[in-house]
């Protein structure tokens, strides 16, 4: 069975009626980005300006060889900052463990033990298997109202969206990276998944795993 190849529409009117369907698709297509551009803007600031916050919210960013990786050391490090500077005074880390072989969750503690903050200040979610299901968790299982979130500054405004939409009062600090390979596929990335985020906001879908309530959080801030 032969398949046709597209052609190009042979009138003028064809062809303008299909150049004004694909404007119409971009556009369509960056409303989710710009709706994240214009809720988030007055909400991002940087480690040295931050509105002081009970909790800091440090998102996973992937292991290598079971250490944090380079753009996940930056989150980690801008916690760790904030922490001695007495701007926060609980870490909440959130991630994938899903696999008995991969635990973000315990890997970023570490990393932040070595780095000044105390064990005892760190708590951990094992199911913050993407953005919006660490925002609900942080808000239904850890009690979490106002939190300083950390992520990349490609992702921090998606972030910032989705706890707001959650019902954390939330500001993003958005650590810098240089313009790599990586930076580049993850700014691509948010153009498709801000589409989902909105999805998220309007129908308010549960997480992937949800469970009891974590007392961890209360803890941590009631220990001297």
């Amino acid at each position: 069975m032969k398949i046709r190849r597209p052609r190009w529409p042979r009138t003028r009117t064809g062809q303008r009626r299909l150049v004004q369907a694909v404007m119409a698709g971009c556009v369509l297509a960056l409303l989710p980005v710009t709706w994240l551009y214009v809720s988030t803007a007055d909400r991002l600031r940087a480690v040295a300006d931050v509105p002081s916050a009970k909790v800091a919210v440090v998102f996973g960013a992937g292991l290598w060889n079971g250490e944090p990786s380079p753009y996940l050391a930056n989150r980690l490090d801008a916690a760790a900052t904030l922490y001695r500077q007495g701007r926060v005074k609980v870490v909440l880390v959130t991630g994938d463990n899903s696999r008995k072989d991969y635990d973000e969750p315990d890997a970023m503690r570490t990393y932040l033990t070595r780095h000044g903050v105390p064990g005892g200040r760190i708590v951990r979610d094992y199911a913050g298997f993407d953005t919006w299901d660490s925002c609900v968790r942080a808000r239904r299982i850890f009690g979490v109202h106002r939190a300083v979130l950390i992520s990349q500054g490609f992702h921090i405004r998606r972030a910032v969206a989705l706890c707001e939409a959650a019902g954390i009062d939330a500001y993003g600090v958005g650590v810098d990276e240089k313009h790599d390979v990586t930076w580049y596929y993850g700014g691509t990335r948010e153009v498709f998944a801000a589409g989902k985020a909105v999805l998220d906001t309007v129908f308010h879908p549960d997480p992937q795993f949800l469970g009891p309530k974590e007392p961890g959080v209360a803890r941590a801030l009631a220990a001297r």
